[in-house]
Order: C-alpha cells, then structure tokens, then sequence
C-alpha cells in the first residue's frame, strides 16, 4: 500500500519536475575547439543580382569555408588555415584580390596584403606588387623570413625574387568585369570600391590569426593605399583578445584604426568581440564604410558590416557552417 501511494506521489510531482527543468537556463554551448570567419569584401551589393551569380559567390565562399575548415579540424594552425583560405580566393575571379584585381587609373593591376600571428604579434605586409600571384603568402614570408613588417612597390618585388614565389604577367589578373568597371570609372568617379578578401581562425592550439589580401580600388592612382595591409587597421591579432580582417572604404578604417580599436575595446573596457565590432563598425564608422569579421580568443565569431552586404562564412568544431551575403 504504502509503495503504491509513493509510486502515485512521484506521477503527481513529474510535471513539476519537469517544469522547473523547463524553467532553467540553458546550459552555455562549448568552446569550440576551433572557429574561423571569412569574407569576400563589403559594400554596395544589389539584391536583385541574377540567381545565378549570387550561387557562384555563395559557392565560391563555402568552397574557401571548408578549405579552412579542414586544416583546423585536422589540428593545423590558425596561420595555415588563413593563408590557405585567402590564396583560394586570390584564385577566383570573383574577388578583388589576385586573380579578380581591380585596375588602377594607369591600368594596371596592384596588390597589397598582410597576415598577422596574434601569439606574439608577429606580422608581415606587402603593398603595390605587380607579378606576385599569391600576395598573402609574400606577405606571410616577409613575416617569417625577414627582420621587417612592411614591403612595397620594387623592393617587395626585389623579396618575392629571392623567396622563389610563384609570377605571372600582369596579363594573368585581367577579367573582363574589372576592365569594364575601370572603363565606366574613368566616365564617372563616384563609388568607392569595398572588395577585400580575408580569414581569421582560431586553432585548437588556442592561437589566433589574420590575412587579409585586395586589389585596392578602381582607378586608383598616387601610389594609393588602403587598410588592408596597414597592421592594426585592415588586419591584427592578438591571443589576448581577437584576430579581426577588415573590408570597405579603406581612408576611414586607417584613421580609425579599426582592427586595433577593436582589439583595445576588448583588451582594455573588457567587452565582447561582436559588442566591440558593433561599436567601432555602427558608431564609429559612418554607414556605408564597410564592416569586419572577427574571432575572439574564446571561439566566438562576429560577423558585422555596415554597408548594404558583405561576402562572408563562418565555421567552428561545434558544427557551425554558413555562408551568406546580405
């Protein structure tokens, strides 16, 4: 008898049970053992492209996704995984890095890019090449094989000689498109052009890091440069707080230094990596200048722009994967 009122007690108290359960917070998902983000530039990018297009790009980008991807989940570094990411897309045509590079006012092609290792702040630059098919990987050389940070013009040209890299004539990074798009800039200077390419990761070995490769800006023309291989505004990584890559309307995000702030907010106000992104990006910058990706120390991703779209895809351990647009 006395079993049976216990029996009848515990059917009456499950609901309860198993509302108080409801009730509690969920448990915080883990720290993923590795995370990345990628880009493919931001700015002005019509929501109406033909259906076709916006496949390719989304292709393109979860095909760079899953190249990074399979260099973390195997154990590789955050910089192997960075630089692997960016050659990709210097590769593909789509992007203004590489291969897509926009032409300058003189109609040629010049490239800038930088990586950096947030362990100790070890970072390397290149700016205005002209024959280097992969700038991203110079510019990982001129980090780890020289006693400097930043190389322009001939004697960056002069370092690629010695390191071997692969060269091409300037004939290799001619597309149809960017020629059109010099063609109809020097009819009518008006928009700024926002295409980067760029990666952050952080490996299971807890290290972070950041590449960051373009073709500048169409019909640029003074020796222009952008942020992109300027360490601290386009590109930075820091253990201590996050590796950020940068892409939009370059002058803002030099005067603002807006990887470093960024990181600063981080480091010094204590806040998280997408409320300081969120800081610097919506009331720092105005709108229409661009955005940045970000991975913090912890694994946690930002993904913040202020412009109409930004080509972008994250992944971590944890089974995230995506790609997106606008």
């Amino acid at each position: 008898m006395k079993t049976a009122a216990k029996l009848l007690w515990l059917l009456l108290l499950l609901p309860i049970f198993a509302a108080l359960m409801a009730a509690q917070p969920p448990e915080p998902s883990a720290k993923p053992k590795w995370s990345l983000a990628i880009h493919g530039g931001a700015g002005t990018i019509p929501k109406d492209i033909p259906e076709s297009q916006k496949e390719e790009y989304l292709k393109s980008l979860r095909a760079a996704l899953e190249a990074g991807s399979k260099v973390l989940a195997g154990g590789g570094t955050s910089l192997d995984a960075v630089e692997k990411v960016v050659r990709f897309l210097e590769d593909d045509p789509l992007f203004n890095a590489g291969k897509g590079a926009v032409f300058t006012n003189e109609g040629t092609n010049e490239l800038d890019a930088a990586i950096m290792d947030g362990r100790d702040l070890s970072c390397g630059s290149v700016a205005g090449l002209k024959t280097v098919k992969n700038p991203i990987s110079l510019a990982r050389m001129v980090m780890e094989k020289s006693p400097h940070v930043f190389m322009v013009g001939q004697g960056a040209e002069k370092f690629a000689d010695e390191m071997k890299v692969p060269r091409v004539d300037q004939k290799y990074f001619f597309t149809q498109k960017r020629y059109d798009d010099w063609q109809k800039k020097l009819k009518e200077e008006a928009e700024k052009d926002k295409d980067t390419v760029g990666a952050v990761a952080l490996d299971v070995h807890g290290n972070l890091a950041a590449a960051t490769s373009t073709g500048g800006m169409t019909n640029k023309r003074f020796g222009r440069l952008g942020d992109v291989p300027v360490i601290g505004a386009g590109t930075y990584a820091n253990n201590k707080t996050a590796a950020i890559s940068a892409t939009g309307w370059g002058e803002q995000f030099i005067k603002h230094t807006v990887a470093h702030d960024i990181s600063a907010l981080m480091e010094y106000k204590g806040l998280t990596l997408q409320q300081a992104a969120e800081e610097v990006i919506h009331r720092k910058l105005q709108k229409d200048d661009g955005g940045v990706i970000g991975v913090a120390w912890d694994g946690s991703i930002a993904l913040v722009f202020n412009s109409e779209g930004m080509y972008r895809g994250a992944a971590d351990s944890n089974g995230r994967s995506e790609v997106a647009i606008w």
